[in-house]
């Protein structure tokens, strides 16, 4: 469950098209109450055993409006307690790492993402939920993307997927071990 991070990730990587039990649920552009406000019907209703959040960044970016932190991780923390309500595990990631917004370069995303995964973190270690940290990894010494995974300082591109991947799939082996 995701914005434009997340529906790319079938067309660069081929996570989804290689496993058939993995369904991606990313548009692109969207922000967290639009996330929730289709949560039922892209998470819910389709009964999965495990749901990956990933949000946050188009709220920082103002695609729909001004959000604070508190705003985005109410709307996050809303779509964690509705798939557990319904017993379905959640494994929660991080922002990915950006220092500028293509689409909106007035705005300074840098700080406000480190913000925001520090609530995230902190959340997911109180509510015991596996958290996946993409922002240390992906990180570069301007608290941006590092250049060799992404084309626009945004977007991951196959290398930044292929790191994706790798702890996306560990976290999800981990989670699904834990009954």
């Amino acid at each position: 469950m995701g914005d434009s991070i997340t529906e790319f990730w079938s067309k660069e990587h081929h996570l989804f098209s290689q496993n058939g039990s993995y369904i991606n649920r990313g548009i692109s552009g969207q922000t967290t109450p639009q996330m929730l406000v289709r949560f039922r019907a892209d998470v819910i209703e389709l009964k999965p055993e495990i749901v990956v959040i990933l949000a946050g960044g188009n709220d920082i970016a103002g695609n729909t409006g001004p959000s604070d932190t508190k705003m985005i991780c109410d709307n996050i923390f809303t779509m964690i307690e509705l798939a557990q309500l319904h017993k379905i595990k959640v494994i929660l990631c991080s922002v990915l790492p950006a220092n500028f917004f293509y689409w909106n370069p007035k705005e300074k995303p840098a700080n406000r993402i480190i913000e925001l995964n520090t609530a995230l973190k902190n959340y997911a270690e109180i509510q015991n939920i596996t958290f996946v940290d993409y922002y240390t990894a992906m990180v570069d010494n301007e608290n941006g993307l590092k250049t060799n995974l992404s084309e626009d300082r945004v977007h991951p591109n196959t290398a930044g997927y292929e790191m994706m991947t790798l702890l996306i799939e560990n976290a999800i082996k981990v989670t699904l071990n834990n009954n």
